[in-house]
């Protein structure tokens, strides 16, 4: 089969929440050429635009990778779903479009961890530096205004967000107005990336103008870095059927994620030399961080029933779901132009904490985040779960295959602490349901149910229940000791000319959602790159 071959200064590997930024950033030197390399298709889709049907892309086959753990033990022996980001903008093409970047402290933690240079005041400037709020009212000192990324608060119009929001302070807790203010604890109203009624992915904040020098590939599927006596030299992919070699004259740069990323190391031949052996491919590098420090978010919702028509309950059918999307398409307003998680908040599990540990999206219905279930009633419900976790899993091979997918194993709740977090998150947002703020239209508990009150019994609930709330990330640690992957301006230790730039470089995991801190990332590593 003949291959084709093309060159470029800098040659991208993922489309996703670090790799469009990358692409943008770098290519606005004219004198530089991009090519940015996606093995998904276009985001050009009606289900990835409309931000309440962030559901649907999750469901499908084409902008999901699909990826599946290994049995969890746990979790009673489950395999949780991992899905990952498959088009242009990546996952930020699928997921829920919630706007949070971390705290303070936990990039305090970062430097401490070996990543010096990325403490919070650090961070902050390229927070702003891609935030465009539509938020007005709060100082500059935190929030960007002028960034690509578009994000604005819901508009908090169905009443079950006051009283939530008011049942919350009742609880004890601190009303905050902007959650992303570095201190975060208490609750108020959740950000999201959306503008204009329509999902702001990474895509469409950074690629929207096409430029000469930046070359973009969809659907080719990069299998190894093409490596020469410890140098990148390029990338091999399949495109289509085809053969296809991309040179980089300066660099190779993998941001594809923290599934993908450490999947790409491994197949090129860097990783921890006796799994590479075992699978059959030649190590060149011995690196045995690669893969491991596997870390995610999980979470369960605790539902009530409503006793009032408030909640979602009654757009969730084919007619109301039509509705909906009809009027959306007419003007990109009304319940499509929302993620529906409007508000939210964060709490400590118990004062012995240094920071918020645990994480509410509150949603006014009662229905699985990738709406395959619902309630079949009136409810409200509240995501919640540990933010901090101590468990970690691993990315390894299963061949040498690149085109199969890697063994994700997370080893959820193998820490007995993350036991005592969880429980604390259950028990919290009961509290805050049994305010007098929502005594109005507060039934019965749906979920866990009124009965499951014991430890163990909350411990068998989030074993049989509790879900990934989609935040993989650590698997090519930052850091300078012998178990990190990269340094901290993201180059592979061992390796000149190849960097990682994505979530999977996070020596810890966030307080919160992931997307907000990944892009934050590759802005200030495209600054890096161009001063390098």
């Amino acid at each position: 089969m003949k291959t084709q071959t093309l060159t470029a200064d800098y040659v991208i590997v993922g489309a996703g929440s670090a790799g469009c930024v990358l692409a943008s950033r770098l290519s606005e030197n004219e004198n530089c050429s991009v090519i940015l390399l996606e093995a998904g298709g276009s985001d050009q889709r009606l289900i990835v635009k409309m931000p309440s049907a962030f559901y649907l892309p999750m469901q499908s086959k084409t902008l999901n990778w699909g990826y599946r753990s290994e049995p969890e033990p746990h979790m009673n022996g489950r395999r949780l779903d991992c899905p990952r980001g498959r088009a242009l903008g990546g996952s930020s093409s699928i997921n829920g479009m919630v706007y949070v970047r971390g705290h303070a402290q936990d990039y305090e933690r970062w430097q401490a961890l070996g990543a010096e240079g990325w403490g919070y005041e650090d961070v902050l400037p390229y927070f702003k530096k891609a935030q465009g709020s539509r938020v007005g009212g709060i100082s500059d000192k935190t929030r960007g205004f002028d960034g690509p990324v578009t994000t604005t608060n819901g508009i908090l119009k169905n009443p079950l967000y006051g009283y939530f929001l008011e049942a919350a302070q009742q609880a004890g807790f601190a009303y905050r107005e902007d959650l992303n203010d570095g201190e975060q604890e208490g609750f108020g109203p959740l950000p999201m990336t959306v503008g204009d009624g329509v999902r702001q992915s990474t895509a469409r904040a950074y690629l929207a103008e096409p430029r000469k020098n930046l070359q973009i590939l969809r659907n080719t599927t990069v299998t190894q870095v093409v490596m020469d006596r410890g140098r990148a030299l390029g990338v091999e992919a399949l495109i289509r059927g085809r053969l296809l070699r991309v040179n980089a004259n300066e660099e190779v740069i993998l941001s594809a994620g923290a599934i993908n990323s450490p999947q790409l190391l491994m197949l090129s031949g860097i990783g921890d030399a006796d799994h590479l052996r075992e699978v059959g491919v030649t190590p060149l590098v011995d690196s045995a961080g690669v893969g491991q420090n596997l870390m995610d978010h999980l979470e369960v919702y605790v539902q009530q029933a409503c006793t009032q028509p408030l909640s979602l309950y009654k757009d969730l059918g084919l007619w109301g779901r039509m509705k909906i999307g009809l009027r959306w398409l007419f003007n990109q307003s009304g319940l499509g132009a929302t993620n529906h998680f409007e508000a939210g908040g964060f709490m400590r599990s118990d004062l012995s904490q240094p920071y918020p540990n645990i994480q509410f999206h509150f949603l006014p219905a009662a229905m699985s985040y990738d709406g395959t279930s619902k309630v079949q009633q009136h409810g409200f419900q509240a995501h919640v779960g540990p933010m901090l976790p101590r468990s970690r899993g691993a990315v390894t091979l299963f061949s040498n295959n690149p085109l199969q997918a890697p063994k994700i194993f997370f080893n959820y709740m193998s820490e007995a602490e993350d036991w005592q977090v969880f429980r604390a998150a259950i028990r919290a947002a009961r509290d805050i349901f049994s305010q007098p703020a929502l005594a109005a239209v507060a039934g019965k508990e749906l979920s866990p149910g009124a009965t499951e009150q014991s430890d163990a019994q909350l411990d068998e609930f989030i074993r049989s229940h509790a879900e990934s709330a989609y935040h993989p990330c650590g698997t090519c640690r930052m850091g300078t000791d012998a178990g990190a992957v990269v340094d901290p301006a993201g180059r592979v230790h061992g390796v000149d000319r190849l960097r990682v730039v994505d979530s999977s470089v996070f020596p810890h995991i966030t307080n919160g959602n992931l997307n907000a801190p990944t892009i934050m990332l590759a802005e200030k590593l495209a600054d890096v790159i161009k001063q390098s």
